[in-house]
């Protein structure tokens, strides 16, 4: 993700070193983006509608949104997400100018760019790279608002073997008839069963 997004960047001539991001969501994936741009001396603010994530992501002196609504301001140049449509149709008018926009997956999920007021105009300036532009403010999206990482043929490799496995933890679950209603997590042990059958099969 960090790696497509610079090779984006630098196709225009934009370095990303130095500059202000934005990570929205602390997830899994949010907080591996968080720490390696922190690494790469970019100044990172996390949001994430979870205190409990906004929380950690103050431990590796990484900045905390403070604000409770979930959008972006003129202060912040870059946007990598990681939260379900954290960028709504307004939202992209508080970016600051000059923004890049990357997503780690669909821009149906991630980005509502049908709700972009009618005044921005699409231009594409550059391999995978899109600007939208009005009087006075642009920024710049990458890969159509798709998976900036797929650029480069990542992808998640094995790994989602552990994902569909703990999936079928999880159908197998909601099949017992005892389950109460509500919110449910997989069990450690089934979980960690999973991992050590993935560890033996591809970390021999």
């Amino acid at each position: 993700m960090v790696f497509s997004t610079e090779a984006v960047m630098r196709g225009r001539g934009d370095i990303l070193h130095g500059r202000p991001a934005l990570v929205i969501g602390f997830g899994k994936l949010g907080s591996s983006i968080a720490r390696l741009l922190q690494a790469k001396g970019v100044q990172v603010t996390v949001f994430d509608i979870d205190p409990v994530r906004r929380t950690q992501a103050l431990s590796p002196g990484l900045h905390r949104r403070p604000r409770p609504r979930d959008r972006p301001d003129r202060r912040q140049p870059g946007a990598l997400r990681d939260r379900r449509d954290s960028l709504r149709g307004e939202d992209f008018s508080h970016l600051r100018n000059g923004a890049y926009v990357a997503t780690v997956t669909s821009s149906e999920d991630e980005l509502d760019l049908a709700e972009l007021p009618d005044v921005y105009t699409r231009t594409i300036v550059g391999d995978h790279v899109t600007r939208y532009r009005t009087t006075g403010h642009c920024f710049y999206l990458a890969n159509d608002g798709n998976a900036v990482n797929f650029i480069h043929g990542a992808s998640a490799g094995p790994f989602i073997f552990l994902i569909q496995a703990e999936i079928l933890a999880a159908i197998r679950m909601l099949t017992r008839e005892d389950l109460a209603p509500g919110i449910h997590e997989v069990p450690a042990p089934d979980r960690e069963a999973i991992a050590a059958t993935w560890l033996s099969y591809f970390n021999r």
